[in-house]
């Protein structure tokens, strides 16, 4: 399992330009993580790769 510090983490193209409002996403090996530009040593989630298309709307099959 992937650590937090080895994860290449890239701002979400969901993100706006502004500065604001930033999410970062990881993926790693049967995981997706996900956290707070602003805040990256704060609260962080992972799921699923399936759960994360889902969340992209691009889960229908």
């Amino acid at each position: 399992m992937s650590t937090h510090s080895d994860l290449d983490w890239f701002k979400s193209s969901y993100s706006g330009s502004e500065g604001d409002d930033c999410v970062e996403v990881a993926f790693a090996v049967g995981a997706v993580h996900v956290r707070d530009s602003k805040t990256q040593d704060g609260p962080r989630f992972a799921v699923s790769p399936d759960a994360w298309r889902d969340f992209l709307g691009r889960g229908e099959r």
